[in-house]
């Protein structure tokens, strides 16, 4: 083909056909630019298409994660659901007579007071989004949204429950280690203890001091503060998982 564009143009200028030549010269760098147009055009269409899989590769794995992170987010939700409704039985128990207080396990109320749940969702894809900067392809900008505001979200959540877990390392522990018998505790955890502690020590005496109370109440307003960050980020949750499975 380019042997044949030469004869032409030799030929042309052998018979001293100038202007014939210059339309024709001007003819083929016409040709030329309109096939660079088109390969310049096929390539783009090329990279769309491989930007669109590469996309829509993406949103299903955010869909997965995400989906776990949701089976995740429904068991800590539970469990704090109950530290939170425990302490409030707790605190109702304040300064009542033995009597009813005999009526309630105890043990077990201590328990599940101290087991709030920590919130710690896997964050691979986001991360990897952002690190490899692939988070450009994502047209989505209610989605891009969403997955900034997760991530911000998600830091006051494990805010909320650091403050929660130090209340229970700090002063509700210690406490119940000078004024009660963690063994009991225990028996509905990890250890499982089948007997209770073989050392005297009234339980109920708790239940008419005023640091305990004061432990329960401040401890109890932090578990209610993580409910309520883990509810914010629950809706955000069930937006991303709505914007993946378009």
């Amino acid at each position: 083909m380019i042997k044949f564009f030469r004869h032409i143009r030799k030929s042309l200028l052998e018979q001293n056909k100038m202007g014939k030549y210059l339309k024709y010269a001007i003819g083929e760098i016409l040709l030329v630019v309109i096939g660079i147009l088109i390969a310049l055009q096929i390539n783009n269409w090329n990279e769309n298409r491989k930007e669109s899989l590469e996309e829509s590769s993406i949103l299903q794995n955010l869909y997965d994660e995400f989906s776990e992170n949701k089976k995740l987010f429904e068991k800590n939700m539970s469990a704090t659901k109950i530290a939170k409704q425990t302490g409030y039985t707790i605190m109702s128990l304040m300064g009542k007579p033995e009597e009813e207080l005999k009526t309630q396990n105890i043990d077990s109320l201590l328990y599940m007071v101290l087991e709030p749940g920590e919130y710690r969702p896997s964050e691979n894809t986001i991360n990897d989004l952002i690190q490899s900067g692939r988070l450009r392809l994502l047209k989505n900008k209610t989605l891009k949204l969403l997955l900034y505001n997760w991530q911000s979200e998600l830091k006051d959540v494990h805010v909320a429950f650091e403050r929660a877990e130090l209340k229970i390392d700090n002063e509700f522990i210690p406490y119940l280690s000078q004024h009660y018998a963690l063994k009991d505790i225990d028996k509905y955890g990890a250890l499982k203890w089948e007997e209770n502690t073989n050392l005297k020590i009234d339980k109920y005496a708790i239940f008419n001091d005023i640091e305990f109370e004061n432990i329960t109440d401040d401890y109890l307003y932090r578990v209610v503060a993580a409910k309520k960050s883990l509810e914010r980020i629950g809706t955000i949750l069930d937006a991303i998982l709505e914007e993946t499975n378009k």
